[in-house]
């Protein structure tokens, strides 16, 4: 992923402010199981297609056909080597965990419900230059940031 585009700014870092609508995923989500999730492979099923040409490919076959626990159909009449397993809906799905194989985890989160929390930090991108306001609802962050763009304002017109 590349990065963001962004302009130069004219002003030096403590002369700016930014505006931030926060919800981190440590205290606004928790770990959710597939269906809680919405999850796409437990909804519709899913294919994985695994090379059993390679040490690798053979150890996730294994693991597919005597450990996962999960139903699913195999077909071998692909490409050389090539076994493709389907897997029915309802089933939790599979998260990938490099050479140790395939391992059921669950990668899903779901929002607690929680409030937003609304924030003025002064710096931009280049530098925050620390917390200048927690707002304790969305109306006055929005008061405080319509105040500042017409201070902007005022500023360029005065030149």
């Amino acid at each position: 992923m590349g990065q963001p585009f962004r302009t130069e700014s004219k002003l030096p870092v403590g002369a700016v402010k930014t505006y931030q609508i926060s919800s981190p995923p440590a205290t606004h989500s928790r770990p959710a199981t597939c269906a809680e999730a919405g999850c796409g492979n437990h909804i519709y099923g899913w294919r994985t297609d695994i090379d059993e040409s390679t040490e690798f490919g053979q150890r996730q076959a294994y693991y597919i056909r005597n450990q996962c626990g999960r139903r699913f159909a195999e077909d071998r009449n692909q490409a050389p080597g090539l076994t493709i397993f389907t897997f029915e809906p309802g089933q939790t799905c599979f998260y990938r965990l490099g050479e140790k194989g395939m391992d059921p985890v669950r990668p899903h989160w779901v929002p607690l419900g929680r409030p937003e929390i609304y924030l003025v930090h002064g710096g931009d991108w280049r530098a925050n230059t620390g917390l200048m306001r927690r707002h304790a609802s969305p109306t006055d962050w929005v008061e405080d940031f319509g105040e500042h763009q017409l201070k902007v304002r005022d500023q360029i017109e005065k030149g």
